[in-house]
């Protein structure tokens, strides 16, 4: 979710952040699946472009709505201001968050298979260490918190 952060902070309201990590659960069903039952490839098709692109989509249709009602029970949304996120925003949150998770889980796991059918090579994999993945997760996830809640007081400064 760090990078989703980031990714917020500097789209602001044409990024849905809640649709962003509603992919990443969605992206994660199919390995969960394989490792409860035992048996199965685990960052099979789900992890890669064709399949990414499939569940961005099944992502983006379903998680609209599910943020659009999350951010009512939460109380971002008031029932006179209802917040309502629009498709495109819908699309481009769901298809950055399985581009993202493919291209992150690439470089940590060595089944993973981006390209698949074209190839079964990983290109990604190793590019950088695990630790220092997982440190620019966690650093992109803490500039981003700061840049949003800085642009959000900025804008709110001036609206007083």
């Amino acid at each position: 979710m760090g990078p989703g952060l980031l990714i917020k902070a500097l789209l602001q309201g044409s990024f849905s952040l809640m649709v962003f990590g509603w992919t990443q659960i969605v992206m994660d069903v199919q390995p969960l699946w394989v490792m409860i039952v035992g048996h199965g490839h685990v960052h099979g098709f789900s992890h890669t472009i064709p399949g990414s692109s499939l569940i961005a989509i099944f992502a983006a249709l379903t998680g609209k709505y599910l943020s659009e009602f999350g951010l009512k029970i939460i109380g971002i949304a008031k029932p006179s201001q209802p917040i309502v996120i629009a498709w495109w925003v819908a699309f481009l949150s769901a298809f950055i968050g399985s581009y993202s998770h493919v291209g992150l889980d690439a470089i940590m796991h060595g089944d993973v298979q981006p390209a698949f059918p074209l190839t079964l090579a990983n290109p990604l994999l190793a590019i950088i260490s695990v630790s220092t993945l997982h440190k620019l997760c966690l650093y992109s996830g803490m500039l981003g918190a700061v840049l949003f809640y800085v642009v959000h007081w900025h804008t709110r400064k001036k609206h007083y």
